[in-house]
């Protein structure tokens, strides 16, 4: 086995925290590389600060070690000074629990969270002396494999990688590893055959296998290029999380990261049917992991790795059965000795005095609510149901059990946005204010709001995004508002980097030149705001004949061809126009835990039912429970600040 520790040893003074790169976490694998096992990098293309705690790429990073015929180890994107010492000394991308290189691995496996990571991909693969284009690999070369949630519109990227894996993780990476076995131990000839045979496995899409088809500049289809090759690519469910209690051993870092607690994923899947969320539909369904199996976790998480605080995720937490109890025992382990819990994903109407007493007792953490819209109407057109009577009820719950601060989340240029929709966050925040002073001198509301970006397999797919300059114009109409606003805090999420977002998000192959163009540009950290650069690209569309206009701005037609309309994350295309056209009626749709089955097709499709572990719906609030008014309003069918 080889190691490029001692030169790495020598330069790790001239840059940057370079505890980013040394390995050695609590927790840490030692894998014992040989021919007759498959090798995984499990990179994040981010820095370590970003990457280490993500909870995706720590349980695969188990799951792959805890096989006899595998071995994987970890990477990061190298910040840029590091990444130009590499090229100066002429040293190779590398893993940071072996100082391997990544050349010398079977598979490079990239975990894609954000669409502007996808310049460091590149980034990576250049210094590891990896072909950046598919085509261009030979046989020795390693396969490049990407999952997150990004992978259900891989198009844009397909030039790059040789698989996506679509939906979860934890039995794909099986089947990858015994099929690359098998071609190990072959004569290895042929890239061409195991692209083929990967290709083959459910939840694996290879675009090498695939065809785009355009008439006029128009995509109008793609198509499998060989008989075995699946017509249609289905994403993979894990249907029971019991049975996967991972991670067991979450590493501990050496330097300060993001989210520096112990994570414990409480269930999967959300079923709120917020229109806008694409992690709410793509998981589909709810697998709740069972209570006593949560309080496991937590307390053998926090025994092994000394940490005080523990953070229940999920894309809801305050809507897992029983969350009251599972805190509350938490809290009174006196084995863990005294811990805060923090719940990152609080949904508004599911946040009850009885959550906010239990939370208070230990140190309290940081607060976040997400209303998402301003107005009523707006919250019934993204199908965030939850109305002003729910918002203050929970705002109350937290006042009154100490906290001062807290933190409200919004969108911005979303369909149908009107002025007064806009100024109706602001508004918000004031009367939350108000009544924090029934409880606290000097109560505090930030407000922090973000351009909204179209995502695949969302009812809002098929809208055109507003432009840069309404996105700042409302922008600026939040900041003038929240200047007069006493106990309102402001920020905002850079419009421009919406922009890129955009031409990534809905874009097909021809966009892989583009991040190509931005990447040889010197754009790299793209979703860093101090190397952000939008005029990258910008001038890279115009480069390459392709315009903002039809990739960002344009609506898209009920019948026209979706660059992912070959994938499927297990919901019916009709029924997501549906959605679509009930939004534009700012029509609500409940919970369909407790309602009859709406057949999206995330439950029939594969079989699977939502795994919950109570017949009724959390405590409070109006979705679910037949207390909201859910009524249609009339509302002008207008996009503001788009072009048509």
């Amino acid at each position: 086995m080889s190691s490029i520790w001692p030169q790495l040893e020598e330069i790790l003074d001239d840059v940057q925290k370079p505890a980013r790169y040394i390995g050695c976490e609590d927790g840490v694998i030692t894998p014992q590389h040989h021919p007759s096992k498959v090798s995984w990098l499990l990179t994040y293309p981010d820095t370590y600060e970003v990457g280490l705690p993500n909870q995706g790429l720590q349980i695969l990073y188990e799951i792959i070690n805890e096989r006899s015929d595998a071995v994987a180890e970890r990477a990061y994107a190298p910040w840029t000074d590091m990444a130009a010492a590499l090229r100066e000394h002429k040293l190779p991308f590398f893993s940071v629990d072996s100082h391997r290189p990544a050349k010398e691995f079977d598979i490079l496996g990239f975990n894609l969270s954000a669409e502007l990571v996808y310049t460091n991909l590149l980034e990576c693969l250049d210094l590891a002396d990896v072909p950046i284009h598919t085509a261009n690999r030979e046989p020795d070369d390693p396969f490049v494999i990407v999952g997150g949630h990004c992978t259900y519109n891989p198009e844009p990227i397909a030039d790059f990688i040789d698989a996506a894996v679509l939906g979860d993780g934890e039995e794909v990476v099986s089947d990858i590893t015994e099929t690359i076995l098998r071609w190990k131990s072959s004569d290895r000839s042929s890239r061409e055959s195991i692209l083929r045979e990967l290709a083959t496995i459910p939840g694996v899409y290879v675009p090498f296998a695939y065809t785009p088809v355009y008439e006029k500049q128009e995509l109008i289809s793609i198509s499998p290029r060989f008989p075995e090759t699946p017509e249609i690519v289905e994403k993979r469910t894990i249907s029971d999380l019991a049975e996967w209690p991972y991670p067991k051993q979450q590493l501990v870092p050496l330097t300060e990261v993001v989210h520096d607690r112990l994570n414990v994923e409480v269930f999967r899947g959300c079923t709120r049917g917020c229109r806008f969320c694409q992690a709410g539909m793509i998981t589909r369904p709810v697998r709740e992991r069972p209570a006593d199996q949560v309080r496991t976790m937590i307390n053998e998480g926090i025994r092994r790795t000394g940490y005080d605080e523990v953070s229940l995720t999920s894309l809801s937490t305050a809507d897992f059965s029983g969350i009251e109890e599972v805190v509350k025992n938490t809290l009174d382990d006196s084995d863990c000795g005294q811990l805060s819990v923090s719940l990152p994903s609080l949904r508004v109407d599911a946040f009850t005095v009885g959550i906010a007493a239990e939370i208070q007792r230990a140190r309290r953490t940081g607060l976040t609510f997400a209303p998402e819209a301003g107005s009523w109407r707006m919250r019934q057109v993204i199908n965030k149901l939850i109305s002003e009577e729910d918002l203050f009820a929970a705002v109350e719950s937290a006042y009154s059990q100490g906290w001062r601060r807290m933190k409200l989340y919004f969108l911005t240029g979303l369909p149908t946005e009107t002025d007064e929709d806009t100024e109706a966050i602001i508004e918000m925040a004031q009367k939350c204010v108000e009544v924090g002073r029934t409880h606290q001198k000097s109560p505090s509301v930030t407000v922090s709001v973000g351009g909204f970006v179209p995502k695949p397999f969302t009812p809002f797919q098929w809208f055109g995004q507003n432009t840069e300059k309404e996105l700042h114009r409302k922008i600026r109409l939040l900041r003038d508002k929240a200047k007069s606003s006493r106990g309102v805090q402001f920020k905002w999420h850079d419009t421009r980097a919406s922009v890129a977002e955009g031409i990534i998000s809905r874009g097909d192959r021809r966009i892989g030149a583009v991040i190509e163009e931005v990447w040889r540009s010197g754009g790299v950290f793209q979703e860093w705001s101090e190397h952000f650069n939008l005029q990258l690209w910008t001038e890279a569309m115009e480069k390459h004949g392709l315009s903002l206009d039809d990739y960002v701005y344009r609506h898209r037609t009920e019948h026209e061809f979706l660059p992912w309309d070959h994938l499927s994350a297990g919901l019916h295309k009709d029924f997501l126009w549906q959605e679509w056209r009930d939004a534009l009626d700012a029509v609500g749709l409940e919970d369909c835990r407790w309602t009859p089955c709406y057949d999206c097709g995330a439950c029939t499709g594969y079989g699977i039912e939502h795994v919950v572990a109570s017949a009724q719906p959390p405590a409070g609030g109006s979705q679910g429970t037949g207390q909201g008014n859910l009524s249609a309003v009339s509302v002008p069918v207008s996009f503001t600040g788009t072009t048509s």
